[in-house]
Order: structure tokens, then C-alpha cells, then sequence
């Protein structure tokens, strides 16, 4: 790992980091129209990650998203569903929509504290019950004692028992220390083959954050243009409002570029997201009333 810390070496001073980040946010205001609203609506993965989940929790969300489209025609539907891997078979028989990832969390989620036999053999059974993508977390144990090189094994493994589905790799960026340790999981994930990274679980505090997703985007963009692979990038955990979804927006939009405002490279993980955001676009298309939760 040291040569490709080397070969992507950077010196990230916090304080300008902070001073970036927080001008972003202050712009992202002006990215608030329903244009843009219905496009974050679609990068969605409409999210339930809760101890109680059940069938009946798979069942709810998947008829709320076959039936989407009768109420809201003109506004895309998720991009995704992310559920615990035992609920994957339900979601993937209940759900009729084409196009909409069935997404898993698996490999030990969500401290990844489990031998790596588990974690390839969830991978592969969630994948073989329908998934489409797979979230794993970063061996963060590994990782801050400066075993880089076994953490990177580890997702080198989890990416070939994914198969053909995605892998987004969570770095649970509230508990990395600093930036530069930010700068180097992103780059130590993307070199052993993530399709996407990811910043939180939403299980651990802080969870996303602008700084430290700033510094991620940084990163996917140095990436592609040494290597001209293209990452994607998901914000997860606290994401609830159409202020924070627009900060995460127009910082894809500044730093890595337009090409990556597409769910097949940008996600939000989110379960309170979507119904403030549909109100949002009702009242910024003039809509006199609130319209009631949908999700």
C-alpha cells in the first residue's frame, strides 16, 4: 500500500478543508429548484436497516415503490432498496419495478468484526438471493493499526464474491481521525476494486459529513484522472432534509463534475429523505397544500 499512498500522495491541511467544505454549503442553496430535486429523488436508496425489520417491513416498502409511479408520474422513482441480507429473497420476489437495485448490506455489517469466510459467504448468498449491489464495511480494526494491506485483501475478496453485482465499500468516516485518513481508505478501497464508496452505516456517530465527504470526492476525482476509472459515491447516515441532500448534491456537482450526477455513480442511503423531498418539489411546483408521506 505504501506505493500507492505514495503514488497518491497528499498532505490535507484541515483547515482549508473545513474553510472548502463550508463555502460549498453555503452555495448549495442555489442548487434548490424541482429540476434538481427530482433528480436526487433518483439517487435514492430508500433505506431500512432497523432490529424489528421483518417480511412485512420487505413487503411495505416494496409496494410503496411498484406503486410510486401511479401517484408520481413525473418524478423518478428510488434507485435502490437497502435491506439486511435475510430480507433480500422478499424484496427480490415482491418487487415489479425494473431498474431499481435490491441492495444489500452484508460482510459482517456493520463493525465488519467477523472472519472473512462469513463475509465472503454472505456476500455470495446475498448476491445469489437477488441482490444487485452490496455494501460492505471498510476492516476499520485493521485499518487504523496500519494493516492496510490485509484491509485491502479483504475487499480485494469481498469484490470477487460480489460477482456481478456492485460493491460499495463504507468507510465510516466519523470514526477515522482525521482527513488524511479519509484521503487514504477512499484510495485503499478504490484501488481493490469498490464500484462505489460510501461513507457511514448511519450506526455510529458522527455519520456523514461535509468535510469529510469533500474530501472523498477529492479523492474519486484524483483517482479517475490518473486512472480513468470512474468510482461512485454515496452519503449515508442523518441525511433527512432537502438542505442536506443538496449540500451532498453540489459537492458531487463542484469537485468530481456533472458526469457523476447519475445514480449509477451517486447515491444517497436515506429513509427520511424521500417525503420531504417530494413535498419539497409539490411546493416548489406550486402546490397550495402538503401533500401526505408516501415512504
Amino acid at each position: 500500500m505504501k506505493k500507492l499512498f505514495e503514488n497518491y500522495k497528499k498532505d490535507l491541511d484541515p483547515v482549508k478543508v473545513r474553510e472548502m467544505s463550508n463555502a460549498l454549503l453555503l452555495d448549495s442553496i442555489k442548487e434548490k429548484n424541482v429540476e434538481n430535486l427530482k433528480k436526487i429523488m433518483g439517487f435514492i436508496d430508500l433505506t431500512s436497516l432497523n432490529p424489528t425489520d421483518s417480511v412485512n417491513t420487505a413487503g411495505d416498502i416494496c409496494e410503496k415503490v411498484n406503486r410510486y409511479s401511479k401517484n408520481f408520474a413525473n418524478i423518478p422513482n428510488v434507485a435502490g432498496i437497502c435491506v439486511f441480507p435475510s430480507l433480500i429473497p422478499e424484496i427480490d420476489r415482491r418487487l415489479a419495478v425494473k431498474g431499481i437495485d435490491i441492495v444489500s448490506v452484508s460482510a459482517g455489517f456493520p463493525a465488519s468484526q467477523t472472519f472473512i469466510d462469513v463475509k465472503i459467504k454472505e456476500t455470495i448468498m446475498a448476491v445469489s438471493a437477488g441482490a444487485t449491489e452490496i455494501d460492505i464495511v471498510i476492516n476499520l480494526g485493521k485499518f487504523l493499526i496500519g494493516d492496510t494491506k490485509a484491509a485491502h485483501k479483504e475487499i480485494c475478496k469481498l469484490k470477487e464474491s460480489a460477482g456481478n453485482a456492485k460493491l460499495k465499500v463504507i468507510l465510516e468516516t466519523g470514526l477515522l481521525p482525521d482527513y488524511n485518513a479519509v484521503w487514504q481508505a477512499s484510495l485503499l478501497a478504490m484501488d481493490a476494486g469498490a464500484d462505489f464508496i460510501k461513507t457511514s452505516t448511519g450506526k455510529f456517530q458522527p455519520a456523514a459529513t461535509p468535510d469529510k465527504f469533500y474530501v472523498m470526492a477529492m479523492a474519486i476525482k484524483e483517482f479517475y484522472d490518473k486512472t480513468g476509472h470512474k468510482v461512485g459515491i454515496k452519503p449515508a447516515g442523518g441525511i433527512s432534509t432537502i438542505e442536506d441532500a443538496l449540500i451532498y448534491f453540489y459537492i458531487v456537482k463542484s469537485v468530481i463534475g456533472n458526469e457523476w450526477l447519475n445514480k449509477s455513480l451517486f447515491r444517497i442511503g436515506a429513509s427520511r429523505l424521500s417525503n420531504n423531498l417530494l413535498a419539497g418539489i409539490y411546493e416548489l411546483m406550486g402546490g397550495k397544500n402538503s401533500i401526505p408521506a408516501f415512504f
